[in-house]
């Protein structure tokens, strides 16, 4: 299966430290394969989890250096000399596939809780194996990471509000709908009123402020991966503000980055400043 995807972020890109990006490729080649295997084309939920199952066979039998499928060469060929020379911790590829399984059977959320679940497999996952390519740990940098990548999957999600919700799929947590009085059925038929914008606003800045609580790792990744993910940093927050400057109305259009935006996300990743200058700043 070939799709061509948008995508609001850098991959491998030429920031990112060429030994490392042949891994970062075959990463990315992995979760793009099973994402499309659950959500492209036009097959059942049955023959979606078939073939997520028969996916995950395959990592199994490349992570124990086993015999595989001829499926998907194009994925585990690169993955699987990766997966040994960086001793990649196998659950947590695992986890990504457990997130795509759940988007073929669950289509809505309780509350921030449920959707955090699901945003630890499906989207911290590649934060926490990137750190492992470069030698970075801790609870702190973990934590951090975590932090970006929720906030990009949920910035993903409120773009494609309307994108998501005309394939009836919702990713707005019934709590959040409860409390700014919105009937999840008006999401799910694209009727946008003053309380889904205010719904939305409300979603954008939990984002924001999740984006902002993890930015501080970009001075704790060296060299060029740290300009990438300052980049990477930027460019969410920018999705976020450009939602906003459709007034919140993205049930109705999708926001993107444009090549005009790169000047800009270049300088606001120039700026971004240690935690510690920013406090010696403010006593000064």
């Amino acid at each position: 299966m070939s799709v061509d995807h948008y995508e609001n972020f850098p991959v491998a890109s030429i920031l990112c430290p060429p030994a490392l990006r042949p891994a970062v490729a075959a990463i990315y080649a992995f979760a793009r394969t099973a994402d499309d295997l659950a959500d492209e084309g036009d097959a059942t939920p049955e023959r979606r989890l078939a073939d997520l199952a028969a996916y995950r066979a395959d990592l199994d039998a490349a992570c124990q250096r086993g015999a595989r499928s001829v499926r998907w060469p194009q994925v585990f060929g690169p993955l699987r000399p990766v997966l040994v020379r960086y001793g990649l911790p196998p659950e947590l590829l695992a986890d990504l596939l457990g997130a795509f399984e759940q988007d073929v059977l669950k289509h809505g959320y309780v509350d921030r809780a449920d959707l955090l679940d699901y945003c630890r497999r499906s989207a911290n996952p590649v934060g926490r194996l990137l750190l492992h390519l470069y030698g970075v740990g801790g609870a702190t940098a973990l934590r951090q990471s975590d932090a970006i990548c929720t906030a990009l999957q949920l910035a993903n999600f409120w773009q494609d509000l309307g994108v998501d919700t005309r394939r009836g799929r919702l990713y707005v947590p019934a709590g959040d709908c409860a409390r700014r009085g919105v009937d999840p059925q008006t999401l799910l038929a694209g009727q946008d009123t003053p309380s889904v914008r205010a719904l939305v606003a409300d979603l954008v800045g939990w984002a924001r402020d999740l984006m902002l609580a993890g930015a501080p790792l970009v001075h704790s990744i060296p060299g060029r991966a740290g300009w990438e993910l300052r980049l990477v940093v930027q460019g969410g927050l920018r999705i976020l503000e450009k939602i906003a400057a459709t007034g919140f109305a993205s049930l109705q259009r999708r926001p993107t980055l444009r090549w005009h935006d790169a000047p800009l996300l270049a300088w606001r990743a120039l700026w971004m400043r240690p935690p510690h200058a920013v406090v010696a700043s403010e006593s000064a």
